[in-house]
């Protein structure tokens, strides 16, 4: 008859077999601890009881893989694709700028001073377009002067002196001399009574004729084919020449003052347009140094005075070589 169990002897029997399951925890929690476990990982499984009968209950582990939080990838721009061309584009050269253009060369110019600006006042003189005594100051008298040349000879109007204006001045003439620049009044030579010559034309034999020689550069008074009396007289340039032929004397006038170039014309007897037989101060102080814009300009004023008073409307003016 088999004896039975004592309570105290099933209690320590119960008792051993917990600190035995405890220390198997302990081992079991001790091995699932590693490095690698994170807090997600999935709590270790006590099985049954091994198959072995020896009593220790088998184990097993189970572990979920480490998930490790990825950040996004970088977003990139999308590339944008342009559309295909259809075929080559033609391409034009563009036009070479316009070259630029010199600046005129200035010679003189307002406000300048010195023998240079006397030179320039000296020629102006010759040709008739500047008045007066010559000085080292390019002054309003002087600009007015070159004003009016550069008008007449179609170059820009400035009142400066450039190289196309010099060269212009210098072709139509001479260098100044020292009694021009100096405002000495040459002095016309008189011939004795028995040297003059009388040049006259065949056409100036008949009536009453101012007969004018650009030879000898004289006008005699004839009446009737006997010469009364003479004196010498200038002409226009070549580029303003006094024309030449038979002319009537159709206006005579004491004050004139020229319309185009705004020059005194005392004592005018006008023959063919605006020329006419006149005195010239111009003429009377340089001579034949400067010409007349197309008219005979006269500087004996008193035996002009005396002829105007003498010559009739109608008479003739007679213009030859």
């Amino acid at each position: 008859m088999q004896a039975a169990s004592s309570p105290f002897r099933t209690a320590a029997g119960v008792r051993r077999a917990l600190a035995l399951a405890g220390a198997i925890v302990m081992v079991v929690a001790t091995t699932a601890c590693t490095p690698d476990q994170n807090v997600g990982a999935t709590p270790t499984h006590v099985g049954a009881t091994s198959s072995t009968g020896t009593g220790t209950p088998a184990m097993t582990t189970s572990e979920a893989p480490t998930q490790v939080p990825t950040s996004p990838p970088p977003t990139t721009p999308p590339v944008t694709t342009p559309p295909a061309t259809p075929g080559p584009i033609a391409t034009t050269k563009p036009p070479a700028p316009p070259k630029p253009v010199a600046a005129p060369v200035i010679v003189l110019r307002p406000g300048d001073t010195g023998p240079k600006v006397r030179s320039l006042q000296a020629r102006l003189r010759q040709i008739a377009w500047f008045q007066g005594d010559v000085d080292d100051r390019y002054g309003s008298t002087t600009t007015t002067a070159v004003h009016g040349f550069q008008a007449k000879r179609g170059l820009a109007t400035t009142g400066t002196v450039d190289e196309q204006t010099w060269d212009k001045l210098v072709s139509m003439t001479h260098a100044p001399t020292s009694d021009e620049l100096a405002n000495v009044v040459p002095k016309p030579a008189q011939p004795k009574p028995e040297t003059i010559a009388w040049d006259l034309d065949e056409r100036c034999m008949t009536g009453r004729v101012m007969c004018v020689s650009k030879t000898t550069k004289m006008l005699t008074w004839v009446v009737d084919g006997v010469p009364q009396y003479g004196f010498d007289v200038r002409f226009g340039s070549d580029e303003l020449p006094t024309r030449e032929g038979v002319f009537p004397v159709y206006h005579k006038q004491v004050d004139v003052i020229s319309n185009l170039y705004h020059t005194p014309m005392p004592y005018s007897m006008f023959f063919s347009g605006g020329q006419a037989v006149h005195y010239s101060s111009n003429f009377a102080r340089l001579g034949y140094a400067g010409a007349s814009h197309g008219c005979i300009n006269v500087r004996d004023k008193p035996l002009l005075i005396q002829l105007y008073n003498e010559v009739r409307i109608g008479d003739k003016v007679v213009v030859h070589w």
